[in-house]
């Protein structure tokens, strides 16, 4: 019996140079993004990790959503919206993550907003990447 192998092609490679960790800053190859960055709670004057996830995670989630609605022959409404957190955790010295999403689907049926939130965790990315390694909801609002 063979087994085909099917190689991954990359569609996009994001390229970032950090320097200064938490208190630094961020810059990608293409000069798109350039971010100073603060701990979180400090008082300095950039963002986190932790919100730029939150950030990148919803919008790919909204766009897998919207896969999924493209799939179902439905619209997506236009006032879509999703508000994410993400906990920086520590526990007996060890830090960790967690998450949330609440995702609004306006005058959408409830039965089928649920269907599309879903499919878009099933296929984003970002929720592929973290299931099973943080604590994570998604819940329809």
């Amino acid at each position: 019996m063979s087994t085909t192998i099917t190689e991954k092609k990359p569609l996009y490679t994001a390229r970032t140079h950090t320097t200064g960790g938490r208190s630094g800053q961020s810059r990608s190859s293409d000069g798109r993004l350039d971010v100073k960055l603060s701990v979180p709670g400090s008082t300095g004057q950039g963002t986190n990790p932790e919100q730029l996830f939150a950030a990148g995670w919803s919008a790919c989630f909204e766009g897998a959503m919207a896969g999924a609605a493209h799939a179902m022959k439905i619209k997506l409404p236009d006032d879509l919206a999703i508000d994410t957190e993400v906990d920086l955790n520590i526990a007996d010295g060890e830090y960790s993550l967690a998450a949330r999403m609440n995702i609004s689907v306006p005058g959408m049926d409830r039965a089928i907003a649920q269907q599309l939130v879903d499919a878009a965790e099933r296929t984003c990315p970002y929720s592929k990447a973290i299931r099973g390694n943080i604590p994570a909801t998604f819940t329809l609002v």
